[in-house]
């Protein structure tokens, strides 16, 4: 896959996550139980860390080093995800609005200046894009879509 194409791709389902909240007022973002017990702000911010790990952890693998073992150091996927959403409790929703823009910023620059060559077949680097990125937010849009449908049909 190619720079430009895969910013192509990073780009829409990076819309595609934000439309499915948008609209929604800061009291809906915080309603919890759209996910498991997460809000749709919890979920904001865990896209968020997610992306954070790409940005500490692509450098890495583009050294040649390997990506953590997430069930080793924290436990398990999971257990990283409620270490994380423990952090982050304490963010007031305009914080974690503000990490969330800036931090895709940052993904999108370091995405952008990385060589070429990184793009044009099947690696690490593109597995570990793929999978804290554009193949995580529409897991996470579709959950948001699924709990708006519900609490609408409900309200009706």
């Amino acid at each position: 896959m190619k720079r430009q194409r895969l910013l192509g791709r990073l780009d829409s389902a990076w819309k595609d996550f934000e439309e499915s909240y948008a609209g929604l007022s800061g009291s809906q973002l915080k309603i919890p139980r759209v996910t498991g017990e997460w809000s749709v702000r919890d979920i904001i911010a865990h896209v968020t860390w997610w992306e954070e790990e790409a940005l500490k952890n692509l450098p890495v693998i583009r050294a040649g080093g390997a990506s953590p073992r997430y069930s080793v150091t924290y436990g398990g996927i999971d257990a990283f995800n409620a270490m994380m959403t423990e952090r982050r409790s304490g963010l007031s929703l305009a914080e974690v609005l503000r990490q969330h823009d800036e931090v895709h910023v940052r993904l999108v620059d370091y995405v952008a200046a990385a060589p070429e060559e990184l793009f044009t077949r099947e690696t690490r680097f593109l597995r570990r894009l793929r999978f804290d990125t554009y193949g995580h937010y529409p897991v996470h849009a579709g959950a948001i879509r699924a709990w708006r449908a519900r609490t609408q049909s409900i309200a009706q």
